[in-house]
């Protein structure tokens, strides 16, 4: 239920609607509150809103939940930093680069909160823009996400590089004031209505003064409103288009190509699509696709993470940033078959799902655990330790000193898990202690590795005849005579049973047993189905009502079994 609720708030944040990802991450909170992750996406969420004082009170118990996620102090820094405090901010981001040097967000991160913190301290220069200082901060871009005007600008590429122009001279805004675009956005940054074109064209045509009001006609023609002036589209901002519509045409041509298993072309194609468009992740993980295919893993590699950095420059889809790790981690499996080494795909697939919960890449994670659990136990594995383990727990068993000797059978066992005595000796020691479910379980791992070793059914048979279920405890004797015909042990075992079904059907046992019994019994589903199957209902009918009908029961072997289990179980008596 929790991640469901956070997946809801990382939908709503991706969307724009803020207000519904902070009830979502806070729902998700309430059901899992140690979850680290969820405090920093309701950190996320309430910055994109300008509330600092909750996002940093997030952001410390982030920090607080996951000392070493580098992550949490990028929500730390980007907290301080909206609320004016860049010196704070610098340590924040500076304290998450020591965990994660190579974190391209942190860096960025920290450099903005450097350059505030050094015009916080220079004096402004002359003819500087009073506009210039919103366009810092690490909340421009999620301000310009959240409105649906400027949202749609960032498909444009000369308007993104407009932007990070005045990022990195915030006097440079001087030069864009003419484009309309500007003024929207600086409505948007200062969270004021900005008028548009014809109500800033009409407050600067002054009227001409009148002596006196004089009556207007009264069929008086409006005047017609002065039409804004056409907005020239720059040549580079055509060229940027035409070079993006024959990158995509290069994407194309490069997934077919690869549909086709034509590798070599399709890396020509997405490389070509990279050099035309650079801001578009999508070639560099594509080609990464290409590269995996072809046993290439270093080179994808080096292109996830390359798509990685610049995803986290263009603030692309965090869909696509975890689209590039998941392909880097399946890289990592592949090279950590020769390596042996599981850790860094592991590592880079759960930064993989911090971005998006994606269950491809959950499964990938699972996958990649088993495969280094798997690892440590074959080099764990040693027979002859486990040998020694066993002696050990064997000596310990003579002492009577159970518990002990479980510790040993259970390091002989992670040593060597195919060795049948080891189950049974422990099932043994289990069954001194009392622990009978647990001694039940070894017995039967040690009948089913070595279907032929009688020592698996009478420890299996004295555990069912000791939790009273004598009708199996018989089952299983008889089973392992099959396989030793002359094995003592299993005979007597046979006797004993037999000898307790008999006094159940004289009725020599307790009422309290008798009842203890029955209603262990109907907890078995075997005696549940006997009670439940219409043709038992009529047999037992007939034992009642019908002595002639209930001999002729007694002649089908499938019905004679069934009674004796009732028998056994307590429910029947036979007189």
């Amino acid at each position: 239920m929790a991640e469901e609720a956070k997946a809801k708030g990382n939908a709503a944040f991706a969307a724009g609607r803020f207000d519904d990802a902070i009830r979502h991450f806070s729902e998700a909170i309430d059901l899992a509150p140690t979850n680290h992750v969820l405090y920093s996406n309701r950190s996320a969420a309430y910055a994109s809103l300008q509330r600092y004082e909750a996002a940093l009170a997030d952001a410390r118990k982030t920090v607080e939940l996951k000392p070493d996620w580098a992550k949490g102090y990028g929500r730390l820094g980007a907290a301080h930093l909206g609320l004016g405090d860049a010196g704070q901010a610098v340590s924040a981001y500076e304290k998450g680069l020591e965990l994660d040097p190579a974190n391209e967000a942190l860096k960025v991160g920290l450099s903005d909160a450097r350059a505030t913190a050094a015009r916080s301290r220079a004096p402004p220069p002359q003819g500087a823009s009073p506009f210039g200082k919103i366009f810092q901060g690490p909340e421009l871009w999620a301000k310009l996400t959240a409105d649906p005007t400027t949202r749609e600008y960032l498909q444009q590429p000369d308007f993104v590089k407009m932007i990070q122009d005045i990022q990195k001279n915030p006097n440079n805004i001087n030069m864009y004031l003419s484009d309309p675009r500007m003024m929207q956005v600086i409505g948007v940054l200062l969270n004021v209505k900005m008028r548009g074109p014809t109500d800033e064209m009409a407050s600067e045509s002054p009227q001409p003064e009148q002596e006196k009001p004089q009556p207007e006609p009264a069929k008086k023609a409006p005047q017609p409103e002065p039409e804004p002036e056409p907005m020239e589209v720059p040549e580079e901002a055509k060229d940027g288009k035409e070079r993006k519509a024959k990158a995509q045409k290069e994407k194309e041509a490069g997934n077919a190509a690869y549909k086709k298993k034509d590798f070599e072309t399709a890396i020509q194609h997405y490389t070509r699509a990279m050099e035309l468009d650079d801001g578009d992740i999508s070639y560099l993980t594509n080609r990464a696709a290409v590269y995996l295919e072809m046993g290439k893993y270093e080179e994808c590699i080096k292109d996830c993470d390359k798509a990685v950095e610049h995803g986290r420059e263009l603030h692309s889809d965090f869909k696509m940033i975890a689209r590039a790790l998941t392909r880097k981690g399946t890289a990592l499996v592949k090279l950590a078959k020769c390596s042996k080494d599981y850790e860094p795909a592991i590592e880079t697939f759960q930064k993989a799902l911090t971005e998006h919960r994606n269950p491809d890449t959950l499964k990938k994670l699972n996958d990649a655990e088993r495969a280094k659990k798997e690892l440590e136990q074959q080099e764990y594995f040693d027979p002859n330790i486990a040998d020694e383990e066993r002696e050990k727990g064997n000596e310990l068993f003579k002492q009577q000193k159970y518990p002990e000797a479980v510790q040993h059978y259970t390091e002989a066992l992670k040593r060597n898990p195919k060795d049948p005595r080891v189950y049974s000796n422990r099932a043994a020691c289990y069954t001194k202690l009392g622990a009978l479910p647990e001694g039940l379980k070894d017995a039967e791992k040690c009948i089913e590795l070595d279907p032929s070793f009688s020592k698996g059914y009478t420890r299996k048979g004295a555990i069912q005849f000791f939790m009273k279920e004598y009708d199996k405890a018989l089952e299983t004797y008889q089973e392992g005579l099959k396989h030793d015909p002359n094995n003592q042990e299993l005979m007597d075992g046979i006797r004993s049973c037999v000898e307790q079904i008999n006094k159940t059907n004289r009725g020599e046992i307790s009422e309290e047993e008798l009842k203890e019994r029955q209603a262990k019994a109907m907890q078995d589903p075997e005696i549940q189905n006997i009670l439940t199957d219409p043709v038992m209902r009529q047999v037992l009918i007939d034992f009642q009502e019908n002595p002639k009908a209930a001999q002729d029961h007694l002649k089908n072997p499938q019905v004679m079994h069934k009674i004796q289990k009732l028998v056994s179980a307590g429910i029947v008596q036979m007189r």
